[in-house]
């Protein structure tokens, strides 16, 4: 959460002049109302089994460049999707950074409570092996949208 995927997304979208989907988005259509909306009133595992549906049905168009949520690699299932049908990418960022870029947490139905840092990185220890899973990681804390964006062009050819 808060690491760039649809700034990101969409840069890159725009750059290979490709179709970009934000999963989020496409859940938050087909539910008509927002992720923290479905967090709050029909819970986690409801919404999980929404993204997974969500995440076959875009998968089966080719050409996209599709952010998800970061929850998303928690069902081995969506990670075995994603590594048959795409260049998985992890984009990371410091958990410092991130704080900064969630702002108060409002819409990151995972970051209630207090003490936003400590869900942060507990978020992040929990997932730390599933996001291993990814064909490669990206460093956003100090680089600009474009320049995380560039970073995938080159890893996408190859050019590491």
């Amino acid at each position: 959460m808060a690491v760039g995927k649809s700034a990101v997304g969409r840069t890159l979208a725009r750059k290979l002049k490709r179709r970009f989907v934000d999963l989020d988005k496409v859940i938050e259509k087909s539910e008509g109302m927002k992720v923290s909306e479905i967090f709050d009133q029909k819970g986690e595992a409801y919404f999980r089994q929404r993204e997974k549906e969500a995440l076959a049905d875009v998968l089966q168009r080719h050409g996209q460049i599709i952010a998800t949520g970061g929850g998303v690699v928690l069902d081995p299932e969506n990670v075995r999707l994603l590594r048959e049908n795409a260049l998985l990418i992890c984009l990371v960022a410091s958990t410092d950074v991130l704080l900064k870029r969630a702002g108060h947490g409002g819409k990151r139905p995972l970051l209630k409570g207090n003490n936003r840092k400590e869900c942060i990185e507990e978020i992040l220890a929990q997932r730390a092996s599933h996001y291993a899973a990814a064909d490669a990681r990206v460093e956003t804390s100090d680089l600009t949208i474009d320049e995380v964006a560039e970073c995938i062009v080159k890893l996408a050819k190859g050019e590491n």
